[in-house]
Parts: structure tokens; C-alpha cells; sequence
């Protein structure tokens, strides 16, 4: 669908080794961008990055280990960018953890601050360090991972709710920021991915995370939940010239129509449509004095 939609562009992607990031590393790849791969685990980014220079020979696939909640990592990811690639063009910040599960007077609160490290964190301090490429870029492209958590409360998963609920102000706080540089800095919420993520609820039971939300995980497991290429889709789209000026956004891959966006930017641009919003009495049909 966008094959050549990114060709000669660089893009980062956090998180990149296995489940959603390496979904995105072979759409990104398909598309024709050089690709900067960053996780924690060496292994599994050594095999991805295989998997990336066999299927798609005439991109260049490079890998580095780092953990976003650590500041001397994302430097040396930064670095390590420059040096493989000269500058990048895009930014995906997929990383994330869910963190403990369970009632907050209870949970560990070291993991639930780490969380935020990860989430929220890690992200933004990734925005600073390429901040200078990507205003070098041509149109710079900053896609962050936000999704349900975002939107709505989330019992017994309370450090994985606020950070990505501050995901997406921070994203729509940058885009202002970022508007003179003509970078788009959107959010993405994939849909409901059967990954390493749906498997930890599941391990932790009804219990820690409650059984409304376990029954929910449970359901999902066994649909097979949202196919990780429609979230792949959206993000390759958001990465390509196709999508500028759009910005500032929070936008489901599943209900969303995007594919549209393009036509329906002015519209939009004039509007809070996508955006976290306080709702007030009014708009529920009350007349509260």
C-alpha cells in the first residue's frame, strides 16, 4: 500500500525487536526506509535486524541495545544514528511496559515509578535527543505510542494509564512546539494486539488486574485481536509525505478512517477532533448554572 512511501527517508524505532515494533520495522522496511532498531534485548534485535537485510536488501537495517528510561543509553542511540545514517527523518517511540498490576495502596512502588521511566519518560527524553535531526530533516516525522490507556481508566493498571494519558498531551504540547520546524507529531493507538503485553495480564489473573479486564484480555487472546499490520499501516502513513501537516492528533489504526486524512486536513486542523479534551455539562445536554 505505501511501498516507496519512505524511500531515502531514516527512521528510529524503540522497541523495535519483536511484537508491534517489529511489525513496524518490516512496514517501515516495505516502504523503503533505512531502519535504526533500539530495545533491550541484543538477541532478539540480532535477529531481527537478519530477518529486515535478508527481505529487504536495499535498505540499511542497523541495531543498538538501550533502554529509554536510561539517559546515557538514548545518547549513545542518538550517536550511534548519526553515525550510521547522517541524520533521521523519523521518530517511532514504541517502547513501553504495562508495569505492576493491582490495587496502587498495594503494588511495588519502585515498578510503578519505573513504569513512568519507560512510558512517559524515556519518550520524551528520546524527543529532546533527536530534536536536532529531525528539524534537519526535510519533514520530520515523531509517531508515539499511546492507545487505550490513554482514553480511558484503566482499574489496577493505573501506571500504564497516566503515563500513556500523558503521552498524548505531551505529543499534542510538542506538535505546537514543533510547528515552525514542520514536524508532525501524532499518536497512535493500534487496536488490541496480541503480544507480549496481553500475555502478562494474562499471567497475572483476575486478581491483580480485575476479572472485568481479564475476562476482556481472555476474549481477545482468542479472537486474535487486531492484526499488528493495521497499526503498521497507520504508522507507515504518518511516517510519509503523504500525511504532513497532520499533527498533534491521537488516532485509532481500528476506527479511525485515516486513510481519508489527507483529504480532510483542513477540516481537521481547525478542529480538536482527535485531541483529549475536558467534556463539558453543555455538551451532554445539560444547562448547568
Amino acid at each position: 500500500m505505501y511501498e516507496g512511501s519512505l524511500t531515502g527517508r531514516t527512521s528510529v524505532i524503540t522497541g523495535g525487536s519483536r511484537g508491534f515494533g517489529l511489525a513496524l520495522a518490516r512496514a517501515f522496511a516495505a516502504a523503503g526506509s533505512n531502519l535504526m532498531l533500539a530495545a533491550r534485548g541484543e538477541a532478539e534485535l540480532s535477529a531481527a535486524r537478519a530477518e529486515l537485510r535478508e527481505a529487504f536488501p536495499s535498505v540499511g537495517v542497523e541495531i543498538f541495545v538501550a533502554d529509554v528510561a536510561s539517559e546515557h543509553d538514548v545518547l549513545a542511540l542518538a550517536g550511534a544514528s548519526r553515525a550510521a545514517f547522517g541524520g533521521i527523518d523519523v521518530l517511532v517511540c514504541n517502547a513501553g511496559v504495562y508495569g505492576p498490576m493491582g490495587p496502587i495502596e498495594s503494588l511495588d512502588w519502585k515498578a510503578w515509578v519505573d513504569a513512568l521511566h519507560v512510558n512517559l519518560v524515556g519518550l520524551v527524553f528520546c524527543a529532546r535527543v533527536f530534536a536536532p535531526a529531525l528539524k534537519s530533516s526535510a519533514r520530520g516525522k515523531v509517531i508515539l505510542l499511546s492507545g487505550g490507556g490513554a482514553t480511558r481508566p484503566l482499574p489496577f493498571l493505573s501506571s500504564y494509564a497516566a503515563s500513556k494519558a500523558a503521552v498524548v498531551r505531551f505529543g499534542e504540547t510538542l506538535a505546537e512546539e514543533w510547528k515552525p520546524y514542520g514536524i508532525d507529531v501524532n499518536m497512535v493507538a493500534p487496536g488490541a494486539l496480541n503480544t507480549r503485553l496481553l500475555d502478562e495480564v494474562l499471567a497475572a489473573g483476575p486478581q491483580l488486574v480485575g476479572p472485568a479486564f481479564f475476562a476482556q484480555a481472555v476474549a481477545q487472546r482468542e479472537s486474535g485481536g487486531t492484526a499488528l499490520e493495521r497499526g503498521a499501516s497507520l504508522c507507515t502513513f504518518l511516517a510519509g509525505r503523504r500525511s504532513d501537516g497532520i499533527t498533534g492528533r491521537l488516532i485509532s489504526a481500528v476506527w479511525d478512517p485515516w486513510e481519508r486524512l489527507p483529504e480532510l486536513s483542513e477540516t481537521l486542523s481547525g478542529s480538536d477532533i482527535y485531541t483529549l479534551r475536558r467534556i463539558v455539562p453543555k455538551e451532554r445536554g445539560h444547562d448547568w448554572q
